[in-house]
């Protein structure tokens, strides 16, 4: 064991310039109490002096604005074996306790997070032990930070530790026969390694009469099904009374560890309805119980009683990251035109699926770590520290054991647990854990409640964008360009509105917009901001009317469509697809068949097709490759897609139709100047994909 004493100066000394800033800040709220720190109490938070983290609290405050919150008590991760002893330039465990202990902080917050095969469901947080390695997470990682904590020279900090995030939510709903289950989640759901290893951190951390455990709980959005939400609570039950555990040990449990989930929806309720279709129906709550954290939270502690846990537990809320404030921040309820534009119109958290986990675009620092906030509620507080990065957006060697998870890239277009969804990531992320400047950056700028004195002294806003001009447009997109604004300090973003409504950013001069209806006129301006969160005045107004969705077509059926392959130049075609019947009867859709143009290039001049997913049943289509009688620009060739049987009721869709083909020698083609393709990731009419029904052209421009 190191000497206290001289690790204590080494503190100093690296973190002497920290000194203007007030470390160790008591959580809002919280009163100082003459008690003994030592004794056991009901809610640690309470009359608590929380630990700031000097690392963190060095990055944050070297960012433009961010010494407004350099200051917050956040938890310090454990993510590996080697962070016990200081990774790099990293801080130990020690260290950071006797950190603690000249701060004059009371209350240490720290998260267990290395359990064999860990995060199985999430490769950019995969950890170092495999399934099978139970026995070093006992040995060389839970038992070295037991003795730590245990050390009578911190016996005075109430130490809370949040147990193992991810883990056992992901045995409840990834480890077989739902949409996105992975066979590693099967894995340590059937070895029980999970569950163990929960219950032995539990017995062991619980044992020291000043820790306090709280268990991960995963979130409304992945929880709050009555499909998951019991079982989840039973799944917690069986791993707090495993290898030696008891429900005792248990403190509470935390529920948006690292997540994004916003703290209330004020503008709906789940038992609202629109038109006589309840909230529950909308896409986005899609038959969830509960729609925000808050009520989760405390319908979850309920449960949790019910199944044997002592009455006065308590919950932990990460209001880290969900603050979503921002001009995109709704003021009121959305329309009632319909449910989903009631609550798409009204919710708070504006991500594009509740699924969407990494790095998420538009999010905003939440609420401050704050005690006692709400019933059942211990504390507000920051599990995952703002900055922060929660996965690589492309593969990064590394050798953290981490892995590169696709819903990390922003050009992914989903899997079964996101809807299908495109990710809502942030480009050019770095490692899960590593700083994320332009993640933090974006959290200043949305955060809600709004950070007083987040400027840091910068009053002066960017000049307004000039030169706003349409550069292209489809039947379902409009891009646009402009003249770069100018900054004291420098911009950072523009925000692009349509019709006064925030539509997305950029960090450069150009954005698409994307999921527009044919023939529609549409307005946008565009402003500029800076690091401190000053916004310039709008840009002038510019008008675009998109494409024709059919140019030739006078039938009732046209088709949508999304590019499922961001590669213009590999060596596969990838497509969604999927028709409409826009009519008032219905369609037999063994008449119908659907051509895409295209250019092969040089290569093999025969193909083979493949249908990846549809609606219908891959088995229903036929799909193959016929060279065009009369070949024009872009358009030698089409792929051709028909129906073997089967109707299209009026005002339905076909849902989608995931297809791809290739060159029979696997060489590449160039896509950029085929005839069909856009560029559009969400579905859009498209008016150069043609549809015919009985050998007529019935939708759509041919070549």
């Amino acid at each position: 064991m190191r000497p206290r004493s001289s690790t204590r100066h080494g503190i100093r000394r690296k973190f002497a310039a920290l000194s203007a800033l007030a470390l160790g800040a008591a959580l809002a709220v919280a009163v100082p109490t003459t008690a003994s720190a030592a004794a056991r109490v009901d809610n640690p938070y309470t009359g608590a002096k929380a630990y700031v983290n000097p690392q963190w609290s060095a990055k944050a405050a070297a960012e433009p604005g961010g010494s407004v919150i350099a200051d917050e008590p956040s938890f310090v991760w454990m993510d590996r074996i080697a962070a016990i002893e200081g990774a790099g330039d990293a801080m130990s465990l020690r260290e950071h306790l006797d950190e603690a202990l000249d701060q004059g902080a009371n209350l240490f917050q720290v998260v267990i997070y290395d359990l064999p095969g860990r995060d199985c469901a999430a490769l950019a947080s995969n950890g170092e032990l495999g399934p099978t390695e139970l026995d070093r997470y006992k040995t060389e990682y839970i038992n070295p930070i037991a003795d730590i904590l245990d050390d009578p020279a911190y016996a005075n900090l109430r130490i809370v530790t949040i147990i193992e995030p991810d883990s056992l939510p992901n045995l409840v709903t990834n480890a077989g026969g739902t949409a996105g289950s992975t066979t590693q989640c099967a894995t340590m759901k059937e070895n029980g390694n999970y569950e163990k290893g929960v219950g032995y951190a539990l017995h062991t951390l619980g044992a020291i009469p000043n820790v306090y455990n709280y268990v991960d709980a995963g979130h409304h959005g992945w929880l709050g099904w009555d499909t998951n939400f019991v079982p989840a609570a039973q799944e917690f039950k069986k791993a707090a009374t495993t290898e030696g555990a008891t429900v005792a040990d248990v403190q509470g449990f935390i529920v948006n560890t690292a997540n994004y989930s916003a703290l209330k929806e004020p503008y709906f309720k789940v038992t609202d309805s629109v038109n006589g279709t309840t909230v529950r129906q909308s896409k986005w709550v899609d038959w969830n119980f509960y729609v925000d954290e808050l009520s989760y939270a405390q319908a979850l502690r309920t449960e949790m009683v019910n199944q044997g846990f002592a009455s006065n537990i308590g919950m932990l809320i990460d209001t880290a990251r969900n603050g979503w404030g921002g001009s995109a921040r709704p003021t009121a309820a959305g329309p009632q035109t319909s449910v989903d534009d009631y609550v798409n119109g009204g919710r708070i958290d504006r991500r594009i699926h509740s699924g969407n986990w990494c790095n998420q675009k538009g999010a905003g620092i939440g609420e401050r770590p704050t005690t006692a906030p709400e019933s059942g509620i211990d504390a507000y507080v920051w599990a995952k520290p703002p900055g922060e990065s929660d996965g690589n957006s492309q593969p990064i060697a590394n050798d953290e054991g981490k892995g590169f998870d696709q819903m990390c890239d922003p050009t992914y277009t989903g899997n079964g647990r996101n809807g299908n969804n495109l990710t809502g990531a942030l480009p050019d992320s770095p490692l899960a854990g590593h700083w994320f400047s332009a993640q933090f950056q974006e959290l200043l700028h949305n955060a809600y409640p709004p950070l007083g004195g987040s400027s840091g002294g910068d009053t002066q806003a960017p000049t307004a964008p000039t030169g706003l001009t349409v550069t292209g447009k489809t039947s379902g997109s409009v891009s646009l360009s402009w003249t770069a604004s100018t900054d004291n300090t420098g911009v950072t973003a523009y925000d692009v509105y349509r019709a006064g409504v925030q539509v997305g950013s950029s960090a450069t001069t150009s954005f698409t917009d994307t999921g527009l209806t044919a023939s529609t006129s549409y307005s946008y301006t565009v402003k500029a901001r800076d690091a401190a969160g000053n916004v310039s005045a709008a840009s002038s107004a510019v008008s675009a009317t998109t494409s024709d969705g059919g140019g030739t077509g006078t039938g009732t059926l046209k088709v949508q469509y999304k590019n499922n392959d961001s590669s213009a130049t590999d060596n596969q075609i990838r497509m969604g697809l999927q028709l409409v019947n826009t009519g008032t009867t219905a369609v037999n859709l063994s008449t119908v068949k659907v051509r895409y143009w295209f250019t092969p290039e040089a290569g093999a001049s025969t193909f083979s097709t493949a249908c990846d997913y549809a609606v219908l049943g891959c088995g229903t289509l036929t799909e193959n490759v016929t060279a065009s009688g009369s070949p024009a620009a872009g358009a030698s060739h089409y792929l051709e897609v028909g129906f073997g049987s089967g109707t299209l009721a009026a005002g339905a869709s076909t849902g989608e139709m995931q297809l791809r083909f290739n060159k029979t020698d696997w060489s590449n083609f160039d896509e950029a100047d085929d005839y069909s393709r856009s560029t559009n990731t969400a579905y859009a009419d498209a008016s150069k994909i043609g549809v015919y029904v009985g050998g007529t052209l019935s939708w759509g421009t041919a070549p």
